[in-house]
This record gives structure tokens, C-alpha cells and sequence, in this order.
């Protein structure tokens, strides 16, 4: 598990900005050091433990690019085109042992091994045969055309995949090309999560006319299983700094990581705070982000806590920023910014300074076929919907106090954001 010192992340600001608070978790958090062994077909979305050099190279022999004709290069025509005589045929898994003639050419098909002596390959399409049955080739043709040569992709021992990479398919389909069966990577990410809240209530289960379906818990672990974690539901924990405070040091020992939802804030009813506080060490960022301010992160028994907000959008935004980083840093991987893309703005707002804030929008092309984005017509971090029914977010950062149609906007979409 991951062992902490209670003062790791200490921050004596005022308000912590995101790089700030991004910064800290990636510098302090240390990665687990368990390792385990991952089939191929079972490795998608787990963290690289170890480099793979490539054990051959890609493609692992010369072979034709396109179905055609081999030729040597001495035999190109010059000026004008020139008949050459058919001698042989190597298709897609045969062997090509055979020496191509001088003044020959063989016919070839897509991945099928060049014969020794040949260089160059004429598309099928580009040859043309004449009344003797000889391949009329025309000029022009470069050296060494439509052909791959042996380690033109990779050369063999060369380091193709690093550690600290999320495997997804393409990582995958390298692999497979190099004939390996299975990856070193690090064990998945334990993270407990809570949701905290006498106003809640787990689908499934009575629900008062005062309370609320839990809606937060099933979206983070969600989030989380898709950053590759093996997750804990831990249900609701009540109002209750005592009952908050045993819950969480009962699952400190056992995860890498603790998640909760609510109960962050400053209000009476918000005990998570004085809960962590009671049994282990704990900083409140008020971090300068909207939406999600309250914002918390501490340590119980050496396990990092984060406690989100308990507004669906603010918890999605938060998580985005804050959680996914600490998991990846758990985890080992290499760092994955989220960089967002230029597009067009087309509508009006407003916003403070010295604050980042995250816009929910949707987006479209315009007139002129060029992205542009809309903002949903209503606020709140409350409204489930503005999640659903946009494409993503738009991101303003600290120094910006506005935007105008026309502006350009940095967009998040949701399906780059874990």
C-alpha cells in the first residue's frame, strides 16, 4: 500500500491553484512497487511495469508493399518504358529463395517476401502486358518503391514500449507483432470510495421524501475502473464525525487510495474535515477552480485521502484534476496532460480572475465547417444533465475574466478526460 508522511502535502497558501495542486500530488505521491503479470488480451488500460525492447525487428523481413511486380534496380527503364520477361511468383507467407534473373521480374502480392536480388516493386496497376506476355514496366519509378525493408518500422532491440505507459489497443497490437504473450505491469490501484450524507440514499434501497439517490459514488467508480483501478464500494458513511472517522481508518490499511464525496465544505454539517483530522493529518484546499472549490486531501495510516464535492459536476471536474493525477502517480505512469483544443466560441460569459473554471458545452461545426461551442443554457454543478447531454468542457484559465463569440477556447472533451 502507500505508505505517506502526515505532513506530505502540506500547502501554506491561501488557495491553491490546479497546476499547484497537480504539481504537489505528482511530486509526493509515491508509486507502489507491486508488480503482476497481465495477459496480452487482458493488459488494455494497465500501466507498463517494465521497457520492451523489441525483440525483432518490424516488419522482421523485406517484403512487398502493394501486389505487383519485383524487379532488380538495375533493370529500371530510364526514358521509356521497357518489357521484361515473368520468371516466378511469391505470394503473402511463401518463400522467396530463388534470385530474381537480370532483366526479370517476378509477380508479388502484399507482404510476401522480396526476392533476393529484387529492389523495387511496379504496382499492378501501373504495368501493363503486351502481346508476347512480358510485363511492360513504365520510367520513372524510384529505387526501392513499394517495398518495406526488414526494421523499417522498429530495429530490433530498440526500446518500442516505456514503463510507465497506460496500455491501450495500439500498445497492444505492438506486442502482438513482436509475438509476446503477456506484459510486466503494476498491480491495480486499491481505492476505497464513500459517499458521506444523511440526505443520500444507494439506488435500490428506501428513499425518504428529504433524500437523495447516490448518484456521485457510481460516477467516480466508474471514473476510476476506467483509469484501470480495482475499486471498493464502501456505501454511504452518516453525518457522524465518529462513525465518519472509524470507517475511514477501518479501509486506510487495506487501499492504496481513499475516495469520498461530500461533506468537504465548511458548513456545520460538514464533518469530513474534523473526521480525518481526528485520525490522521489533513490539508482543505480551497482550490481555485469553479466548479469545485472545496476540495480535500490528507493522510490516514500512510493511505492519501481526497474528498470531493458533493455536487455531481463539481465531484466530475475534481475528479478530472485531482484524482486521476494521484492515481496515475500511484500507478507509476507517465504523465498524461490534458491538453485542450483550440475551437470557436460561440456564445457570451463572464468569470473572476485568479480562478480556472470549467464551462460545460456542446459542440458543433459551423457555418463555415469550422468547431465552434455552445454553452449549456443554464449553471449549476447540480444539473446531472449538463454531464449528459454536452460533448465537454471548455477550459478558462486564471487570467481570463471573459469570452466572446468569435474568441478562441481551449475544449475538453469528455472522452479524453480519463
Amino acid at each position: 500500500m502507500a505508505q505517506l508522511s502526515d505532513d506530505c502535502f502540506a500547502f501554506g497558501g491561501p488557495m491553491m491553484s490546479v497546476d499547484e495542486a497537480v504539481g504537489l500530488i505528482t511530486a509526493r505521491v509515491n508509486a507502489i512497487a507491486d508488480l503482476e503479470t497481465a495477459l496480452l488480451v487482458e493488459a488494455d488500460g494497465r500501466v507498463l511495469a517494465r521497457d520492451v525492447a523489441a525483440p525483432l525487428p518490424l516488419p522482421p523481413f523485406t517484403n512487398s508493399a502493394v501486389d505487383g511486380y519485383a524487379v532488380r534496380n538495375a533493370d529500371l527503364p530510364q526514358a521509356k518504358e521497357h518489357a521484361l520477361p515473368l520468371d516466378g511468383r511469391i505470394q503473402a507467407g511463401g518463400l522467396a529463395q530463388t534470385p530474381i534473373k537480370p532483366g526479370h521480374t517476378a509477380r508479388i502480392f502484399t507482404g510476401a517476401p522480396m526476392p533476393p536480388g529484387a529492389e523495387t516493386v511496379f504496382m499492378q496497376e501501373d504495368i501493363r502486358i503486351d502481346d508476347a506476355g512480358k510485363i511492360v514496366l513504365p520510367p520513372g519509378l524510384k529505387p526501392g518503391a513499394n517495398v518495406r525493408p526488414a526494421g523499417e518500422d522498429i530495429p530490433q532491440g530498440q526500446i518500442a514500449l516505456r514503463a510507465g505507459q497506460r496500455l491501450r489497443p495500439q500498445h497492444i497490437a505492438l506486442a502482438a507483432a513482436f509475438g509476446l504473450t503477456s506484459f510486466d505491469v503494476v498491480r491495480r490501484i486499491r481505492v476505497a470510495v464513500f459517499s458521506t450524507g444523511d440526505e443520500l440514499a444507494s439506488p435500490g434501497e428506501p428513499r425518504t421524501a428529504s433524500q437523495l439517490f447516490d448518484s456521485n459514488r457510481f460516477m467516480l467508480m466508474a471514473m476510476l475502473r476506467r483509469l484501470g483501478c480495482e475499486v471498493s464500494d464502501l456505501g454511504i458513511l452518516r453525518d457522524e464525525r465518529r462513525s465518519l472517522a472509524t470507517g475511514l481508518k477501518q479501509v486506510a490499511g487495506g487501499h492504496d487510495l481513499i475516495l469520498t464525496t461530500g461533506g468537504v465544505s465548511t458548513g456545520e454539517e460538514d464533518h469530513v474535515k474534523a473526521a480525518v483530522e481526528s485520525i490522521g493529518s489533513l490539508v482543505l484546499w480551497r482550490m481555485a477552480i469553479k466548479p469545485g472549490r472545496p476540495v480535500a486531501m490528507g493522510i490516514i495510516d500512510g493511505t492519501p485521502l481526497i474528498g470531493l464535492p458533493g455536487n455531481p459536476v463539481a465531484s466530475f471536474v475534481t475528479f478530472v484534476h485531482v484524482v486521476r493525477p494521484t492515481v496515475l502517480a500511484l500507478a507509476g505512469a507517465l504523465p498524461e496532460p490534458l491538453l485542450p483544443i483550440p475551437v470557436r466560441a460561440a456564445f457570451t460569459y463572464r468569470k473572476k480572475e485568479g480562478r480556472r473554471e470549467y464551462v460545460r458545452v456542446f459542440l458543433r461545426k459551423g457555418q463555415d465547417g469550422a468547431l465552434e461551442v455552445t454553452k449549456f443554457p443554464r449553471e449549476g454543478a447540480g444539473l446531472l444533465s449538463s454531464l449528459v447531454e454536452t460533448a465537454g468542457l471548455v477550459e478558462l484559465g486564471e487570467t481570463v475574466t471573459g469570452v466572446e463569440p468569435g474568441q478562441s477556447v481551449g475544449f475538453l472533451s469528455y472522452a479524453n478526460l480519463i
